[in-house]
């Protein structure tokens, strides 16, 4: 139904007044979900690289790719508890100086050990990121945007792959297509990894023009400094005392700061806490960053040479680019839930097509190919499921991580939601090369499975959370 002409100018003048500058500070808090995306994707151009230099078997080669998801899991418990601790942009600082540790690391590893450090350092810095990023969104975003705004988060993830991939493409070009190629006086592979310090020290940078949480100053006792920015981001006519009362008060009956406050009845945790786990690793299990890790590795491994396979990487990093930017247009309209539900349907289709036309691999060795139909089938399968995903768990799961959890609970939530995420992640990435070499297509459903079991855990237990005030959760 269209809105009537009477009341368009009442809905404009809810708009917040500075809703350019709420925009700006959500896209300086994304850039950690840009490095977030970067650093987790660019490994993929350097896997090959990094077998031959070292001459690793597929076992170590997994462990060093994955690595950095244990770290991400323990940087993500951690940022839970430095948030309350420091405040949401000294974690936000912390993080892009880790970022740029793991970068030089990387690039100037001196075994596949040390490399294995460097990578886990940068995961520690990927885990907060995923954790202060989603809750600072919410937290200083008005209700009626904030399922746009929060949404910036995975925008930034999907365009850090991209342009991590790009990267990888521009380098390997410049190395006449070999990742051990000299350039700069390092391999191809170790300038990939390397030129992540360029962005992490932007976003170090970049967060000190950003405020605090207002419900982080509020927890403080700096009421009006926390005003002041609730003037900045809120419409014309919030009652601002009464918003900082009303986050008092939740602050005030919230049962703990610690871990203890995510406790409650037989099941351990409470169960908003369980929901947030299993949307965090449902949205692993599909296997989607099988595609962003392995995906040069996967499509040699039927048959296609490494310039196709570079290009295909980028090309899924373009269609992640265009599910992102239609679930950030629909999110507020249509709900979480819908989004969530459309996706998991799409993705359980995609897998399973991808995993019949998986089933006709042949050959052995240096001779392993697709035929032609099938390769197309896969091809197009694959770049289906990337976008089913990224027009709805990509974003969804990071929206609802952001503001389904009661204030008095919400960073530590987000951190043990975000944690189980990154373990979920680690399980897929390091067992993927041994599925692969067992039954490529096996794998493929599984994955199918996991995206078909999705949809009844939505429908059953997921809550809609379109257009709730933050403080009106739990």
């Amino acid at each position: 139904m269209s809105t009537p002409e009477a009341a368009r100018p009442a809905a404009r003048s809810a708009r917040p007044p500075h809703l350019s500058h709420v925009i700006f500070i959500a896209a300086v808090a994304a850039l950690g979900g840009f490095l977030f995306g970067y650093d987790s994707a660019v490994i993929n151009g350097a896997v090959e690289g990094i077998r031959g230099k070292f001459e690793v078997g597929a076992g170590t080669l997994g462990t060093v790719v994955a690595i950095a998801l244990l770290g991400a899991a323990a940087g993500a418990l951690l940022a839970g508890r430095l948030a309350d601790r420091i405040g949401r942009i000294r974690v936000m600082q912390l993080a892009g100086a880790l970022f740029v540790v793991s970068a030089i690391g990387s690039m100037l590893p001196f075994t596949v050990w040390d490399l294995a450090v460097w990578r886990t350092v940068g995961g520690v810095a990927i885990g907060m990121a995923s954790v202060i990023a989603p809750a600072y969104i919410a937290e200083v975003s008005p209700a009626e945007y904030r399922g746009r705004l929060a949404s910036f988060q995975q925008a930034a993830i999907v365009l850090g792959i991209a342009v991590s991939q790009l990267v990888n493409w521009g380098v390997m070009s410049l190395a006449d297509g070999d990742q051990r190629g000299a350039l700069f006086g390092l391999e191809a592979w170790q300038v990939m990894l390397g030129i992540e310090a360029v962005p992490a020290a932007v976003y170090g940078l970049m967060s000190l023009r950003i405020p605090e949480s207002p419900r982080y100053l509020v927890s403080r006792g700096r009421n009006a400094e926390a005003r002041s920015v609730l003037a900045r981001v809120e419409a014309e006519g919030v009652d601002l005392d009464a918003k900082i009362a009303d986050i008092e008060d939740r602050l005030r009956h919230r049962k703990g700061r610690d871990w203890r406050a995510l406790l409650g009845g037989r099941a351990v945790l409470l169960p908003i806490v369980w929901i947030g786990v299993g949307l965090s690793v449902f949205q692993q299990l599909v296997g989607i960053n099988v595609i962003f890790y392995y995906s040069n590795s996967l499509w040699q491994s039927v048959g296609i040479d490494p310039d196709a396979s570079f290009f295909y990487s980028f090309t899924t990093s373009v269609i992640n680019i265009i599910g992102t930017v239609i679930a950030m247009a629909f999110v507020d309209r249509i709900g979480r839930k819908p989004l969530a539900l459309t996706g998991s349907a799409g993705m359980a289709v995609s897998l399973s097509v991808a995993a019949w036309a998986f089933s006709y691999k042949a050959g052995t060795g240096e001779d392993i190919h697709l035929p032609d139909t099938q390769a197309t089938v896969a091809l197009v399968a694959a770049h289906s499921f990337v976008l089913f995903f990224a027009l709805s768990w990509g974003v969804v799961v990071w929206v609802l991580l952001g503001e389904m959890f009661p204030v008095r609970i919400r960073a530590a939530a987000l951190g043990l939601a975000a944690s189980a995420q990154w373990i979920a992640n680690f399980a897929v990435s390091q067992t993927f090369p041994a599925l692969s070499d067992w039954n490529l297509s096996g794998a493929y459903m599984m994955y199918a499975g996991f995206a078909l079991l999705s949809i009844p855990f939505v429908l059953l237990w997921v809550p809609e959370t379109k257009g709730k005030a933050l403080e009106e959760m739990g």
